[in-house]
């Protein structure tokens, strides 16, 4: 099964901001992917090595890894370490991900129109293979624009509190909510 099939499987992501939210998401959830938040260069090989021991999918957001320079030499060393999926806010790191063969995963902030013009003109340019809309509770017509402008799965999060927010970002066109909150990793729609 490949990433991306994987990241349908279920309709709730994981996002893991410490290494207790990694441990339950590991032994308590059965997700196969997790957006991993927090980390360094000195835990990511162990973070790796135990999400791979648990057959699960880290996608390790590049902005938030600590001691990673945001460059060509920076993602080459994701990619050695045994990283097969990238999420970034970064345009310029969508390229080099991609050419290192990463799932790579673009988050864009939609705070209004402008926003969402802008964010659909860079996913055409810079071609990630899914897009993360934050906040999750976007109108529906701003996530059938971008599946429409763009032709990428999308994925919603930030501010994901209830199982209705689950609910309302899928019935918008999100294939996945990913949130932080531990208890909507298990729920089931």
């Amino acid at each position: 099964m490949s990433l991306m099939e994987s990241l349908y499987k279920g309709p709730v992501i994981p996002s893991v901001r410490s290494i207790e939210d990694f441990n339950l998401a590991l032994s308590d959830t059965t997700a196969p992917s997790l957006f991993l938040l927090f980390g360094d260069i000195n835990n990511l090989p162990k973070l790796l090595r135990l999400a791979e021991q648990h057959k699960k999918r880290l996608l390790v957001h590049g902005d938030l890894l600590e001691g990673v320079g945001k460059d060509k030499a920076g993602i080459k060393y994701l990619a050695r370490q045994g990283v097969t999926a990238l999420v970034t806010t970064k345009p310029h790191l969508v390229k080099m991900a991609r050419e290192e063969g990463l799932v790579v995963i673009q988050r864009l902030f939609l705070i209004d129109s402008e926003a969402l013009r802008t964010g659909i003109k860079l996913l055409r340019e810079h071609k990630p293979d899914a897009v993360e809309i934050l906040p999750a509770s976007v109108p529906r017509a701003a996530v059938q624009e971008i599946v429409r402008g763009a032709s990428l799965p999308v994925f919603a999060g930030g501010l994901v509190t209830s199982r209705e927010d689950v609910l309302q970002a899928l019935k918008a066109g999100a294939c996945a909510v990913s949130t932080s909150k531990r208890e909507l990793w298990n729920i089931r729609v």
